[in-house]
C-alpha cells in the first residue's frame, strides 16, 4: 500500500473532495484508510460502565484508498509514488514530482 499512517492525504473523490487531512490509520487488507475529520459518522453507544459514558459519539470511517492521493511534505504538491532501493538495502518511497525520499516512520 502507498499509504502510510501519519501521511498528509488529499482527498479526491466522494462527499469529502478537497479536504486534506492526516492519515490516522491503515487497513491494507481492506484498501482502506482513516482520515482526521474526514468522513464523519454518528455512533449511538451504549453505556459499558458506571464510568463511561453512553450516548451519540462522532467519529471517522473508514473511505477507500484509490479516492486519497499523496500530499509530498518536501514539495507540498499532490503526488504518486515509487519505490526505490538505497545502499543499505532499505526500500523506500520517492516522491516522483521532486524526487525527494518521503519518510517511513510508523
Amino acid at each position: 500500500m502507498k499509504i502510510k499512517k501519519n501521511d498528509t492525504v488529499k482527498v479526491i473523490a466522494g462527499n469529502s473532495k478537497g479536504i486534506e487531512g492526516k492519515v490516522l490509520k491503515v487497513f491494507p487488507e481492506k484498501n482502506r484508510v482513516i482520515i482526521e475529520k474526514v468522513n464523519m459518522i454518528k455512533r449511538h453507544t451504549r453505556q459499558t460502565s458506571q464510568s463511561d459514558q453512553g450516548g451519540i459519539v462522532e467519529k471517522e470511517a473508514s473511505i477507500s484508498a484509490s479516492n486519497v492521493i499523496l500530499i509530498c511534505p518536501k514539495c507540498g504538491k499532490q503526488t504518486r509514488t515509487t519505490h526505490s532501493i538505497l545502499a543499505d538495502g532499505r526500500k523506500v518511497r520517492r516522491c516522483k514530482k521532486c524526487n525527494e525520499t518521503l519518510s517511513d516512520e510508523d
